[in-house]
Formats: structure tokens, C-alpha cells, sequence
């Protein structure tokens, strides 16, 4: 298995690890499956903004996906980046997860960003654990904030800082 940069022959397949997400899991909130031209505008909206867009494969396959974008759209908030993680059912607990979010957490280091951030469902202890053990500290929980299969989901927040430095203008 490899992390590499994805490309838009991985959309198809990324599309369907999203979808299966939307459509089984509370990893998104979202309930209407996506098309493959929004994946295709997504795509280039990420590298118009310089944000990669990662795949874990291995031989052809596409096995999970991952990237980060702003965590807001304000000038202060332009250190911090928001990540996503999606890794196929089938490749669940192969540590495919773990590498790709190393993998981000080296690009945004290397790009400068101060901190990161992962909105998580408080109920996903996997993704909850995996933050954790990577460095990630749960900063926040926000209760019923969102919905899902007919239930109120809580929204943890989990922050990693990339770097000391200090804050621009200093």
C-alpha cells in the first residue's frame, strides 16, 4: 500500500468510498449520495487553493482518501486547516487511516500551517482513538449539534498543533 497524490482517474473510486460513507456511517453528515461532478469540482477546487487530495492505494485500487482544506474562511483562521479521512469498508483496521493522516499532518507541516483540525462524531471511537494516539487533543464537544438516521449527533472537536512558531505579524 502507498499514499500517493490522487488524480482524477481515482475519482471514480473516491466517489464510492464517500458515498458509502454518506449513505452507512455518520463519518459525514450528509444523507444524499454525491455525483462524480461534484467530486470533479471538489478536486479542483482543493488544488486551486493548493490543498492536496490523497489516496491510499495499492496495486489499482484506491483504498481510502484523504484531505484538508480551510477550517474557516475568515484571514485569522489561515494557519488552521481541517482535515478528512475515508478509508473503503473493506480496508477498514489495515492502518490505512493512520498513513494517511501522517501523510497530511507532513504536508501541512510542510506547507506551514500551524494546527490542525478534525471534526469527528463524538461516537466514532475509532476515529476518536486513532486522533488521539496520532497526537490530536479533544477540544471540544459540541452536543446534538447535528443529525443523522433519525438521531442527534455530538460533534468532537480534535486539534493537533504543527508547529511553535508564533503568530504572523510577530
Amino acid at each position: 500500500m502507498m499514499i500517493r497524490d490522487a488524480g482524477r482517474d481515482d475519482l471514480a473510486a473516491i466517489l464510492d468510498i464517500y458515498n458509502h460513507a454518506v449513505l452507512h456511517t455518520t463519518a459525514v453528515w450528509n444523507e444524499t449520495p454525491g455525483t462524480i461532478e461534484e467530486r470533479h469540482l471538489w478536486f479542483d477546487a482543493k488544488h486551486q487553493r493548493g490543498f492536496p487530495v490523497l489516496a491510499a492505494a495499492q496495486d489499482d485500487a484506491v483504498l481510502g482518501f484523504a484531505s484538508y482544506g480551510d477550517f474557516r474562511s475568515f484571514p485569522g483562521y489561515s494557519q488552521t486547516v481541517e482535515h478528512s479521512i475515508y478509508v473503503a469498508p473493506s480496508a477498514h483496521r489495515r492502518g490505512i487511516g493512520r498513513a494517511l493522516l501522517d501523510a497530511l499532518i507532513a504536508r501541512a507541516k510542510a506547507a506551514g500551517f500551524h494546527a490542525m483540525v478534525g471534526g469527528i462524531d463524538a461516537g466514532n471511537t475509532g476515529s476518536i482513538a486513532l486522533h488521539r494516539a496520532m497526537g490530536f487533543a479533544q477540544v471540544g464537544l459540541m452536543p446534538q449539534v447535528g443529525h443523522k438516521f433519525g438521531r442527534w449527533l455530538d460533534l468532537a472537536f480534535m486539534q493537533k498543533l504543527l508547529s511553535d512558531a508564533p503568530a504572523p505579524g510577530q
